[in-house]
């Protein structure tokens, strides 16, 4: 069976608001070469526009997140879609990134996972296992039950939460990831996550030129 591996659910933008602001910025993002990993609107004393972006390839960096930001302020400077004012952080998905297209599934199969499903399987919402790929619109991971591994099949749009877990492997699939991008790369710690932030002004607008958090 083959699989439509562009798919994708709520795990990009889950609420009402963070889908509308994806289908602004997803064409915005994607004219510049990168890709929507996922957005979240965090409500607080002054909201929170969190953005996760990545390189079809991966390996985006610092400055990549820099030019995403300018980007998206001004394309929400002209749509208007946050009525109060709003903090924008951009930044990289992560070694130990979340997973939020059915892609993502196929591109880190033989990886280990952390998934949640909205409803129970079998009883349990929680899963740990080894990505073994896609099939249709299965995800399939390797479990181990009563000492046996098998491989169930998960269905994509029961996800609601997918995260790779850290490991050595993965640690050094994304150091050659940015290696290939032409990253330089001094300490583990710059590689995790490269974010520019967008801060609010005292007057309430924002600080384009934003600041670098670890």
């Amino acid at each position: 069976m083959s699989s439509d591996l562009t798919k994708s659910n709520d795990l990009i933008a889950k609420t009402a608001i963070d889908r509308r602001l994806a289908e602004i910025l997803i064409p915005v993002i994607e004219d510049l070469g990168f890709e929507l990993v996922r957005l979240r609107l965090q409500g607080g004393k002054t909201a929170t526009l969190q953005i996760m972006a990545d390189r079809p390839e991966g390996g985006i960096n610092v400055d990549d997140c820099a030019d995403i930001s300018v980007a998206v302020s001004a394309t929400l400077d002209v749509e208007d879609p946050i009525e109060d004012n709003y903090n924008l952080e951009v930044s990289s998905p992560g070694i130990d990134r979340p997973l939020t297209r059915l892609k993502d599934f196929a591109t880190f199969e033989g990886y280990e996972v952390k998934l949640e499903t909205n409803l129970p399987i079998d009883g349990r919402k929680r899963f740990k296992g080894v990505l073994a790929g896609v099939e249709g619109d299965e995800v399939l991971v390797n479990i181990e039950e009563a000492g046996e591994e098998q491989t169930i099949g998960l269905n994509f749009d029961l996800l609601s939460d997918a995260k790779l877990l850290l490991t050595d492997d993965l640690i050094r699939e994304m150091l050659r990831q940015k290696k290939d991008a032409g990253i330089e790369i001094d300490n583990l710690d710059e590689t995790h996550f490269d974010e520019i932030e967008t801060e609010e002004t005292e007057d309430g607008a924002e600080d384009d030129a934003g600041s670098v958090k670890e």
